[in-house]
């Protein structure tokens, strides 16, 4: 068990039969935790059939349904419903959390600053990774990614695959906003964490949400998510998501971690590739500067169009011409 003074939920939200046997192997990690946590719970999003079958195979797992809207930030709302904890604890279904990442975590949320935490997140690679896939565009697959502290130390927000946050924050905050997050549409949705944190660091004055590389969840990466097309894709939604989460922030500095990143790791990838290619002979060093480019360009155009979109809902409608009633 955790420190007496707390408790630990540890939620997973899942949505598909396609992902049992991950799910297995992500509750089998859990499992082998130490210390471990009081509870775990799996949140099944509006999929009775893959409920009861959790429910049954898993006897030792609080199995719930998405009692909010589906998607994953209903889900996860679920899931703080449910838990008991004073820590609460996500954990993606396709994620191995490493026996020692409580050790690491619970202790940094103990601290009366500390809103949450989190550690890196190293990708399991199912198919060959590409040449041309750049290490700073590893959140695309849910990893941390070039760009995150080399050290402990406080980050703008965390990264849904594994996280912690203290209950009386998420009780505070309200919860992740249901017009963000992964849902089974074609577009990733994405970036309810970035929001809930903003939102979060609103409202407790001082607060951090912490980051420690000493900590480790490796997440898989099907073959699928390898593609251009997967990674394009992926981009333009993280833009429209990054749209959103400027639109519902209070903050005007809501985006400076992303113009650090913009301005600082991006041209510095892109110089990398190139030099990679000059200095080692490495043929995916181009690759990886043109993926950088066209990631980035893939990312503003969503963030625009976003914007854009928004603009027009916003827009006054012209009244109709006199011609145009009486025709009417």
């Amino acid at each position: 068990m955790t420190d007496a003074r707390e408790s630990v939920s540890l939620v997973i939200c899942t949505c598909s039969f396609e992902r049992w046997h991950d799910l297995t192997e992500t509750i089998q990690s859990v499992r082998a935790l130490s210390p471990a946590p009081d509870e775990i719970i799996v949140v099944v999003d509006h999929n009775p059939d893959l409920k009861d079958c959790a429910a049954a195979e898993f006897p030792d797992v609080i199995v719930t349904e998405n009692r909010e809207a589906r998607g994953l930030s209903g889900a996860r709302n679920t899931g703080i419903a449910t838990a008991s904890g004073t820590l609460v604890v996500f954990l993606d279904d396709d994620a191995i959390i490493e026996r020692d990442w409580l050790s690491h975590i619970a202790p940094l949320c103990r601290e009366p600053n500390v809103l949450g935490a989190m550690g890196r997140i190293e990708p399991i690679w199912l198919g060959t990774r590409p040449r041309w896939f750049p290490d700073e565009f590893l959140w695309v697959v849910g990893c941390t990614y070039r760009g995150f502290p080399d050290t402990a130390a406080p980050v703008r927000n965390l990264l849904g695959c594994s996280m912690a946050l203290r209950r009386d924050v998420l009780d505070k905050s309200g919860g992740f906003n249901a017009r963000l997050g992964r849902t089974n549409t074609k577009l990733a949705w994405s970036c309810e964490e970035t929001e809930l944190c903003q939102r979060a660091r609103s409202l407790h004055d001082g607060g951090d949400f912490v980051f420690d590389p000493a900590a480790a969840v490796r997440h898989k990466v099907p073959a699928k998510r390898l593609t251009p097309r997967y990674f394009l894709m992926r981009c333009y939604a993280e833009g429209r998501s990054k749209w959103h989460v400027s639109e519902l922030a209070t903050s005007k500095n809501a985006l400076s971690t992303e113009w650090t990143y913009v301005l600082q790791t991006l041209p510095r990838g892109v110089a990398r590739g190139l030099a990679d290619a000059l200095l080692r002979f490495d043929i995916g060093g181009p690759g990886r500067a043109l993926a950088i480019t066209a990631g980035f360009a893939c990312t503003l155009a969503g963030f625009a169009l976003g914007k854009f979109g928004s603009m027009m809902e916003r827009a006054p409608r012209a009244a109709p011409s006199s011609r145009q009633a009486r025709s009417g």
